[in-house]
């Protein structure tokens, strides 16, 4: 049955140039990053007492481990959930110490490369069968997210609009999107960002789906339509778009900016532990090496420095700031960098218990909720608190799916599921600061 053939220029002539590209970087077989993950693999332990938590320290520092769950070394310690990824040529030493030292472990990846490379296969598949449309059922690289937002910049000029607010360190520019129907009077507005850690790709995709859903539902649902007529949304899909980049084509598990650092080899700055705010103090790190260094100074990173200016120059008007991350299914509050409660404790407490609740009724998925220090851990120089301590009343920081059996790897066919019912937090949340929070 020849005929239903499509002669090949034909079709290389319907795709977009954006599919192309990610069908030569992404072919589903062993070349997809240079092979470099083969036989790693993720292990998931708990430490019983404080002695095994310091010899796992002092292990994973030998080791030089990637690890996904805490952030930090500095948090390993009894009875904390410890995700790590390790290399082939370490996890034989890992798991022998674990067994002789009767630590108990899960295996949670067996093979790191094989896993990525199947993700992979299924995207090729995925986009081939959306060729026409966007398809937001699927991860995107940087430039596919950028065109969208041109896109949607021309196609829905009444309620969009996209500018940029500077260059990322590689010269990349940063987009936010302003979300709202215009108006001559005066506006509140809420802040959306994702992607400030560059591996955690289910937050862009977060950020994408709501800006979908807002121009799909605004006519129809009396709710988008009361926020969008109410306020301006500033999205962020993409904060750190050097290592998102870099996470598409070197290392798919990079964490930070990739600013260089002129003493250490080491590139990149956590991103979110370079604000001015108790700026690296606890849980985060003076070494350029570590996942959670803080950088040279507060704003250091070109990334940051833009949106807090731009918070800053705004801050009369945004009267929320949302960062959207991965993983963990948290809802955190202010302050992260110390145990004490905020003053509008009672207004924002109640706003993330009523998220939470509405998040967990669509597939019934448990969120945590409460101040980030005591919820997760506590770590200076985040977004959240600088936000909050720079005059932004309501500041909550998201960790989306899962709580660890996929990690960042969350498979694409739980985009929907996960945006669906953050959709539903995010709603509350802004509708709650409208009704009821001063």
């Amino acid at each position: 049955m020849t005929f239903l053939r499509k002669p090949r220029s034909r079709t290389a002539a319907f795709l977009p140039l954006s599919l192309l590209f990610l069908k030569i970087l992404q072919p589903g077989h062993s070349h997809l990053y240079s092979n470099r993950y083969a036989g790693d693999k993720v292990i998931r332990l708990i430490p019983s007492t404080e002695e095994e938590a310091n010899a796992l320290k002092k292990m994973y520092h030998q080791l030089k481990v990637d690890l996904w769950q805490p952030s930090s070394i500095f948090h390993v310690s009894k009875g904390a959930v410890t995700d790590v990824h390790i290399p082939k040529n370490g996890s034989q030493v890992l798991l022998a110490f674990l067994q002789e030292a009767n630590i108990q472990y899960k295996i949670l990846i067996e093979d790191l490369q094989k896993t990525l490379e199947k993700a992979s296969s299924l995207r090729t598949q995925r986009n081939r069968r959306y060729i026409s449309g966007y398809n937001y059922e699927v991860y995107h690289s940087l430039a596919e997210i950028q065109n969208w937002m041109h896109h949607l910049n021309k196609t829905h000029s009444g309620l969009i609009h996209v500018f940029s607010i500077g260059k990322s360190y590689e010269g990349r520019s940063l987009f936010v999107l302003k979300l709202g129907r215009r108006s001559r009077t005066y506006k509140r507005a809420v802040w959306i960002d994702c992607g400030i850690h560059a591996r955690e790709w289910i937050g862009p995709a977060f950020c994408q789906w709501f800006v979908k859903e807002a121009l799909l539902t605004y006519r129809s649902d009396p709710i988008m339509r009361k926020m969008l007529n109410h306020l301006y949304f500033y999205i962020m899909p993409v904060f750190n778009v050097d290592g998102y980049h870099f996470s598409w084509t070197s290392d798919r598990f990079w964490r930070k900016t990739r600013s260089r650092n002129s003493r250490f080899r080491c590139r990149g700055v956590d991103a979110n532990r370079n604000w001015k705010v108790k700026w690296c103090d606890e849980g985060a790190s003076m070494h350029p090496c570590d996942d959670t260094y803080c950088g040279p100074f507060p704003e250091s990173e070109p990334e940051v420095k833009a949106v807090a200016t731009f918070l800053r120059k705004h801050r009369k008007h945004i009267r929320a700031y949302l960062s959207f991350h991965a993983y963990a299914q948290m809802l955190l509050y202010p302050y992260s960098y110390k145990y004490a409660t905020i003053p509008n404790f009672s207004c924002v407490e109640s706003a993330a218990y009523k998220a939470v609740n509405a998040l967990r009724s669509v597939y019934g998925v448990q969120y945590r909720y409460g101040p980030a220090s005591s919820t997760l851990y506590v770590s200076s120089g985040s977004s959240m608190d600088w936000a909050y301590k720079n005059g932004i009343p309501y500041t909550f920081a998201f960790e989306l799916r899962d709580t660890g059996h996929f990690g960042f790897l969350l498979p694409e066919m739980l985009i929907k599921p996960t945006c669906t019912e953050t959709m539903l937090a995010v709603k509350n949340i802004t509708i709650h600061l409208l009704k009821e929070c001063p």
